[in-house]
């Protein structure tokens, strides 16, 4: 199958594709700030950049886009240029087990939601989130 629009066009929309501040992101930091839990930073330049740090209990919070992390519930293989995006996407999921494993290496406590989750549970991710800093707290 070819692309319905034309290479100006899907590299336009290509570029609107943002990796920080996306919807999900800011969702729950909306939710983390309105249950009154502080402390984390945001675009802290840590191995993996991930979306949401709690630096004072080495917490470490990615949230993974479905298509762009190959999600097991959401994920669809794309219909064009199939097997130049599984390589990319592919390529995503093995740096993230390897940022996973490094920053676990260095002490961090690594948690990764999937997008779907933030959007359509996000009391339940924040209840996670919510727990491991008070076990945190007894450590």
């Amino acid at each position: 199958m070819t692309d319905v629009l034309t290479p100006e066009q899907r590299k336009h929309n290509m570029s609107r594709i943002r990796g920080k501040n996306t919807g999900p992101e800011v969702k729950l930091r909306k939710l983390l700030w309105s249950q009154g839990i502080r402390g984390y930073r945001i675009h802290l330049n840590l191995l993996g950049k991930p979306d949401i740090v709690f630096t004072k209990k080495k917490i470490a919070i990615f949230i993974d886009g479905c298509f762009w992390h190959k999600c097991p519930v959401c994920f669809q293989e794309p219909e064009t240029r199939k097997e130049f995006w599984m390589k990319k996407i592919q390529s995503n999921v093995d740096r993230d087990k390897k940022v996973d494993e490094r920053l676990k290496d260095d002490g961090w406590t690594v948690f990764r939601f999937w997008e779907h989750d933030v959007r359509k549970k996000p009391d339940a991710v924040v209840k996670v989130i919510s727990k491991m800093i008070e076990k945190s707290h007894e450590i």
